[in-house]
């Protein structure tokens, strides 16, 4: 009789345990501080773009499934900008996992990485340093913070808005595109390759110089899509993630389109753990 209902009574006792680990891995996990500083422009005057609002409100929604404390900003002027970074790094520094995503435009000038307020007018290079956002600036004053992991998303690439044309991909789509070639000899189209410093890992939806798609009749850009599709897979570590991401752009793209991404990360991080609180398991 007691052998009889042992394989229940062990089906059981296992359920219980599995319960109590998902429990306690919850719980650890709710100890953990991830904060996020979502931006996505789209209504620049003369270069609209279609999906940086749509990608940015996915994102900020599977943020918040994944525990992050999310700031949204949507088709912010240069003000809301400023304010927004100004805010989020006075703050950042408690945090454990710190996440800062941008779909928009973009530029490098002089080796330094620039993204675009919707309000941006340039009448010459000193423009970029005094009214937009330094990335490079922003990468180095988290890593200057003592504890915790910085991720850095930017989907902002890589021709020149104010032309108001599309510009033509590799492979001779014509396609509008993402990003900013000042008007002045010095500043190049694409964005700079940034070596992430230490606890850091930096995601660019598209190689150094290169562009990237805004998702031409699609809900997201290409980019956003397939980091959506992604972001939430249970024991997935970061680094994974994204090369699964890389993958599935460059297929989609016919490899016009490559994801690139620099990584100074000690240890493992999973946006969603497996559901025994490991990251990183076969």
């Amino acid at each position: 009789m007691v052998f009889r209902w042992w394989p229940a009574w062990l089906g059981i006792f296992l359920l219980a345990v599995m319960s109590w680990s998902d429990a306690l891995a919850q719980a650890t996990r709710g100890k953990e501080i991830r904060t996020a500083l979502v931006i996505g422009n789209a209504e620049y005057r003369g270069a609209r773009l279609r999906t940086p609002v749509r990608d940015a409100t996915a994102l900020n929604e599977s943020l918040n499934r994944l525990g992050f404390r999310v700031r949204l900003e949507e088709n912010a002027n240069q003000a809301a900008m400023v304010s927004a970074f100004r805010s989020y790094l006075a703050r950042a520094e408690r945090s454990d996992v710190r996440l800062i995503y941008f779909a928009g435009h973009g530029v490098q000038w002089r080796g330094r990485n620039y993204l675009i307020p919707v309000d941006l007018e340039i009448q010459g290079e000193e423009d970029l340093a005094s009214r937009a956002i330094d990335l490079t600036e922003v990468v180095e004053r988290l890593a200057g913070m003592r504890k915790g992991i910085n991720i850095i998303i930017v989907d902002a690439c890589r021709d020149n808005p104010f032309t108001g044309g599309a510009a033509k991909l590799a492979d001779a789509r014509r396609a509008r595109t993402r990003g900013l070639a000042a008007e002045t000899e010095r500043a190049t189209g694409g964005l700079a390759p940034l070596q992430a410093p230490g606890g850091t890992v930096v995601a660019f939806s598209t190689s150094p110089g290169s562009l990237a798609s805004d998702g031409e009749g699609a809900r997201n850009s290409i980019y956003a899509k397939h980091l959506l599709e992604n972001i939430d897979k249970p024991g997935q570590t970061i680094e994974k993630m994204l090369k699964q991401v890389r993958i599935g752009v460059a297929h989609e793209t016919k490899l016009t389109q490559i994801p690139w991404e620099s990584s100074s990360l000690m240890g493992e991080f999973c946006f969603r753990p497996d559901p025994r609180g490991g990251c990183g398991g076969d």
